[in-house]
C-alpha cells in the first residue's frame, strides 16, 4: 500500500504547478492549471486518476510548494501546526532568533503581524478544503457515469470520497483549534468567484461531527480499520473524533468582543468514552518499544504499525519536505559529532547528516514530567553537563544533554535545555554503528509522522472516564502504557494531574500539548506557570484571547468577510 502512495505523490508532483496567490481569494474556483487532477477534464473513466487526486488531497499536509514564502519549509502544514503547539507551551522553545515569529510563539507574544506558521496553517488548511470539495464535486455518480466509469470504479470512488472527508474533516479540525471561526465552504456551496462566509467555531464543530459520525457509519464505503495504511480509513476517522469530543466544551464554547471565554461549550464526555470503546474493538494495539514508533522505518514496522491509526506518509526519495520528518530530526539535533566510535568517526546517531540545532525541552519539563534527575556526576566544573543523567521511565532514555545547560536564561541559545532525540531517522533494528554509512549520505527522512495512535486514545478515554466518574474501566489501560514505560508498579486509580503528566510524556511533541493545556484552562493561566511564558523569563499569565490566533492580516484585506478576532483589534 506503500508503494501505491509513493507512486501517487510522484504522479502529483510532477503534474502539479502553482495555483496560489492569495491564500483564499476564492476557495471554490477550480484550479487555474487545466491539466490539474483536480480539474474537470482530468478523470475521465480510468480508477487511477481518481487515485491521484486523492492523493493530492492527502499531500495537503506536506506540501512546501506553492506559497509564495522566504522558508518553504516553514510553509508545511505539519511543522507549522507542531511549531504552535508545541513552541508556544511548556514543552519546547526554538532558538532562530533569524526567525521574527518563532520568538512570538515561543514566548506567547504574537499579535495581528504577519507569522509565517499560522499564515501557512491557514492556506494550507483551507487550501486542502478546497482541493476535497473539488474532488467531491467532479466524483458525483452522475459525473462519474457521464464518463462511462464501471459499477466497479463507481464503488471504489465512493471509498476514495470518503477518505477525502476525512481529510477535509482533519483540515477543518486544525483550522478551528487553531483560529475559532473560519472560512467555511463544502462541495455543496456557491461555486465560482464567491467570497467564502464565516462559519462559527460551533457550527464547523457540528459539521466535522456529523462527518465523522457518517463515515464511520456501518454502512459506510470507509475502508475497515488498519486495512490501507497509511492513507485514512474507518480507525482514523474514529480516532479524530475521538479527539473531538474530548475538546467538546472548548470549541463550542463562547467569547465576548475582547475574545475573554463567557462559557464553555457542553461537554461530550460519555460520546468520546464510547468512540474510544469502539476503537478498542478494532485490531490495534501497543507497539513493544515506545521509540521505535518514530524511527525511520516505522511504516514498514508491523509492531509499530499495529499502534497507528493515521499517519502522514514520508519518503526522503519521493515525498520530500524541508518539513516534518526532516525538520523533527535536523532541528533537534545539535551536530554529527555528537557520538562517535573508537576511531573518532561520527555515528550519525539520528540517521542523517545535516543537524539544524533548533528546537530542545527545557529542562524543567524534562525533570517534572519525565522524571529525569542529573546526579553530582552530572555537572562539570563550569556548570554545563557531562551527559549523565537518571531516569525510570523508559521515554525518557533518549535526551542528549552533554555540554548544555539547565537555564534557558537566552531561548537564542541552543545548548541552553535539553535536546529530545524522539524522532529519529535510523532503522528502530539498526545500531548507529551499523547504520552510519547510509545517515551520513542522508539529506531527508523517512519517517512517517503518526498524527493519531492508540496510545492517545487511551489517554483520551481515561480522561473522559475521569470526568463520568468511571475510572476504573481506565485503569488498565493506563498500566499499559506504564507497563511499556518500564513502570512496573501498577495504579489502581487515578485523578487530573496523573492524566496532565501522563499525556505530557507519552505524547510529547506530537503537536497536541497546546490544545491539552487549553482545555485544562492551564494554557494562559498565571496560576501556571514556566519560563518565558507570556514574555517573562520568570512566566507571566496572557490574556485569554490568545487562545486562538489572529486571521493573517493578507486575508484580512482579500475577504472582505473576514475581521480581527475578538482581542487582537
Amino acid at each position: 500500500m506503500k508503494k501505491i502512495i509513493i507512486i501517487l505523490c510522484v504522479m502529483f508532483v510532477s503534474g502539479a504547478m502553482n495555483i496560489f496567490t492569495s491564500c483564499t481569494d476564492d476557495l471554490d474556483a477550480f484550479p487555474y492549471n487545466e491539466t490539474d487532477f483536480t480539474s474537470e477534464n482530468a478523470y475521465g473513466s480510468d480508477f487511477e486518476n481518481y487515485l491521484s487526486g486523492l492523493a493530492k488531497i492527502y499531500l495537503s499536509w506536506s506540501n512546501i510548494s506553492d506559497l509564495k514564502v522566504d522558508d518553504g519549509g516553514a510553509s508545511e502544514l505539519l511543522r507549522a501546526y507542531w511549531s504552535i503547539q508545541e513552541c508556544s507551551s511548556d514543552a519546547c522553545k526554538n532558538n532562530w532568533k533569524g526567525d521574527a515569529w518563532t520568538q512570538d510563539i515561543n514566548q506567547n507574544t504574537w499579535s495581528t503581524a504577519s507569522n509565517a506558521a499560522t499564515y501557512a496553517i491557514y492556506a494550507r488548511t483551507l487550501h486542502g478544503i478546497t482541493y476535497v470539495n473539488e474532488f467531491l464535486r467532479q466524483t458525483t455518480d452522475d459525473r462519474l457515469k457521464q464518463r462511462g466509469c464501471s459499477s466497479e470504479v463507481v464503488a471504489k470512488v465512493h471509498q476514495l470520497r470518503s477518505e477525502a472527508r476525512f481529510v477535509r474533516a482533519y483540515m477543518y479540525w486544525i483550522a478551528i483549534d487553531t483560529f475559532g471561526d473560519v472560512p467555511f465552504v463544502t462541495e455543496d456551496s456557491d461555486f465560482g468567484a464567491v467570497t467564502p462566509e464565516v462559519g462559527t467555531r460551533s457550527q464547523v464543530f457540528d459539521y466535522i461531527v456529523t462527518e465523522l459520525e457518517d463515515i464511520t457509519a456501518n454502512d459506510s464505503p470507509m475502508a475497515d480499520a488498519g486495512t490501507l495504511y497509511p492513507r485514512a480509513d474507518k480507525g482514523a476517522a474514529l480516532g479524530l473524533l475521538s479527539r473531538i469530543y474530548l475538546n467538546a466544551e472548548v470549541y463550542r464554547s463562547t467569547v465576548d468582543a475582547n475574545g475573554n471565554v463567557t462559557a464553555k461549550g457542553e461537554p461530550m464526555w460519555q460520546e468520546c468514552k464510547a468512540v474510544c470503546e469502539k476503537i478498542f474493538e478494532l485490531n490495534y494495539g501497543l507497539c513493544s518499544n515506545y521509540f521505535d514508533l518514530f524511527r525511520g522505518d516505522n511504516g514498514e514496522n508491523p509492531d509499530a504499525r499495529k499502534e497507528m491509526l493515521f499517519s502522514v506518509y514520508y519518503d526522503k526519495n519521493n515525498n520530500f519536505s524541508w518539513g516534518g520528518a526532516y525538520f523533527l530530526v535536523a532541528a533537534s539535533y545539535q551536530g554529527a559529532d555528537e557520538l562517535k566510535d573508537e576511531n573518532g568517526n561520527s555515528l550519525y546517531y539520528m540517521g542523517i547528516s545535516t543537524p539544524w540545532a533548533g528546537v530542545r525541552m527545557p529542562y524543567e519539563y524534562a525533570r517534572d514530567y519525565f522524571g529525569v534527575s542529573v546526579p553530582e556526576s552530572g555537572y562539570a566544573e563550569d556548570g554545563t553537563y557531562t551527559g549523565e543523567y537518571d531516569y525510570s521511565d523508559l521515554r525518557a532514555g533518549e535526551f542528549y544533554i552533554k555540554g548544555h545547560s539547565e537555564v534557558m536564561s537566552d531561548i537564542g541559545v541552543f545548548s541552553q535545555g535539553w535536546s529530545y532525540y524522539k524522532w529519529n531517522n535510523r532503522p528502530h533494528d539498526k545500531t548507529p554503528a551499523e547504520y552510519a554509512e547510509v545517515a551520513a549520505g542522508n539529506s531527508g527522512a523517512s519517517i512517517d509522522i503518526p498524527l493519531i495512535r492508540l496510545a492517545e486514545i487511551y489517554l483520551n478515554y481515561a480522561e473522559a472516564c475521569l470526568h463520568l466518574n468511571s475510572t476504573g474501566v481506565a485503569v488498565p489501560y493506563l498500566n499499559e502504557l506504564r507497563n511499556r514505560a518500564g513502570l512496573m508498579n501498577d495504579i489502581s486509580t487515578y485523578d487530573r494531574d496523573y492524566i496532565i503528566k501522563e499525556r505530557a510524556v507519552e505524547l510529547s511533541w506530537e503537536s497536541l500539548r497546546r490544545t491539552d493545556l487549553i482545555r485544562w484552562d492551564l494554557f494562559h493561566s498565571s496560576t501556571f506557570l514556566w519560563n518565558w511564558k507570556g514574555g517573562s523569563y520568570n512566566g507571566q499569565g496572557f490574556s485569554e484571547y490568545k487562545l486562538v490566533f489572529d486571521f493573517p492580516d493578507t486575508e484580512l484585506v482579500s475577504n472582505s468577510n473576514l475581521s480581527h478576532k475578538p482581542g487582537y483589534n
